[in-house]
């Protein structure tokens, strides 16, 4: 992992010099005077409570804001940064807002943290683009795929560096899997077992009262509205300190997110199609368990091969198993097995698979790629197309049959059911 991070980042600055020799205004671009990266939070949940653990510990970074319409996790925020500036005798001070926009119009901002419910991710990042804010970006990337689709082009148009939070792309476990992969060391690929969970229920919480300081109507913006639940937004203390103690679970309903399939996959089918070797593309056709005989969400490639959302052990373990003609490799978090032992990393390799929530290689990663304005190790493209797929596996769940995707074009093919699913119709006077 060491050689990787050395080799990328002497990439990273290579890169980096010759971006600033070709385009002079990058030199101005998005860094504060003084060379620290001045960073922002937009969604001060579960994830963002984590993150910023992982942030603070990068040399030159310093988070001065963030955002949420729910003021008790404005107030923990407020106050894990302030002990964090003590910790390290910073006399730095940090903002909070209910409004994400403040963050976004604070002109000393470099780069912003989106960490919300699925449904605000593209709104948000296309409003930090028009800022010229650097973007790392929970997954998935955005709720729909018209959505990513915009939100990629916003990317490239205002030359803002983008990270999607993907932390198993810094893994050196997954990383050592694919690479075996295309170095055909099990031979050639067959198939791929990418497990992640089933796909959204319908949403059957029961109404309770909406909290004091939660802004429901605002943490709903553009969704069709549904009725507040605890579950959705996971109660916490300031006294005594209580963080969440579950993951909130808008994200299991089709009426608030995309279920295991889009949670999971943003993770797991990631890793499959880049072994495939699909990372900008995707498969063509998408077939739901029960559909002529089809056992478990599959996904099919143009070349034939398939990804498919199946366990390959009794643990139901989520992870990726990668089958070839000469031997597979299976890697999960803090796992990895294959046919051969003389296929796996050395011991030493195994021992460094990490935390994933506060991903600190990851987020290395982002702020090297904002210093040297080169593209971090899971771009907006990389995370949109993986959005994509995920999205295009609840869709074949829903119409309960095969669906047919052009991924070059980005579109269905000859579908008009499946094509009302491209874009949710958003609500409240949001436009997209």
């Amino acid at each position: 992992m060491n050689h990787f991070s050395r080799r990328r980042f002497l990439q990273t600055t290579v890169a980096g010099t010759a971006a600033l020799a070709a385009f002079p205004w990058l030199k101005s671009f998005g860094n504060s005077p003084n060379d620290t990266i001045r960073m922002g939070f937009i969604g001060l949940g579960q994830q963002t409570n984590n993150l910023i653990g992982g942030f603070n510990k990068i040399p030159g970074v310093q988070i001065v804001a963030g955002a949420d319409v729910y003021d008790i996790k404005r107030q923990r925020f407020e106050q894990r940064v302030k002990a964090f500036n003590q910790a390290k005798n910073l006399n730095a001070g940090v903002s909070v807002y209910k409004d994400y926009r403040e963050v976004l119009d604070r002109k000393d901002i470099d780069a912003v943290v989106i960490a919300t419910p699925d449904h605000w991710h593209a709104l948000i990042a296309l409003d930090a683009c028009s800022a010229g804010k650097d973007i790392y970006q929970e997954k998935p990337i955005t709720f729909t795929i018209r959505e990513g689709i915009k939100v990629a082009e916003a990317v490239r148009k205002n030359h803002v560096i983008f990270a999607t939070g993907s932390q198993q792309r810094s893994d050196h476990n997954y990383q050592h899997a694919v690479n075996m992969v295309h170095r055909e060391a099990i031979g050639k690929l067959r198939k791929v077992f990418a497990y992640v969970g089933p796909g959204p229920d319908p949403y059957n919480l029961p109404e309770e009262k909406i909290p004091a300081g939660l802004d429901w109507k605002q943490w709903l913006g553009p969704l069709k509205a549904v009725h507040y639940n605890p579950a959705l937004n996971p109660p916490i203390t300031l006294d005594p300190p209580q963080n969440e103690t579950y993951w909130a679970r808008w994200r299991y309903f089709k009426e608030t997110g995309g279920g295991f399939v889009c949670d999971w996959g943003a993770h797991n089918f990631d890793i499959g199609q880049w072994g495939l070797a699909k990372d900008h593309s995707g498969p063509v056709k998408i077939i739901p368990p029960g559909y002529q005989g089809t056992q478990n969400l599959t996904f099919v490639y143009d070349n034939g091969l398939e990804m498919i959302n199946e366990p390959y052990d009794d643990k139901k373990t989520l992870g990726i198993k990668f089958w070839g003609s000469d031997g597979w490799i299976e890697v999960s978090r803090g796992s990895i097995a294959a046919s051969d032992p003389a296929l796996l990393p050395s011991k030493e390799a195994v021992a460094e698979a990490g935390k994933y929530e506060d991903s600190p290689i990851h987020i290395i990663d982002f702020i090297n790629s904002v210093r040297s304005r080169r593209d971090p190790i899971a771009p907006v493209e990389v995370g949109h197309r993986t959005a994509t797929v995920s999205i295009l596996g609840t869709i074949a769940l829903e119409l309960k049959r095969a669906v047919h995707w052009s991924p070059d074009h980005q579109y269905f093919i000859n579908d008009p059911e499946a094509e009302k699913y491209f874009h949710r119709p958003y609500e409240n006077g949001y436009q997209l």
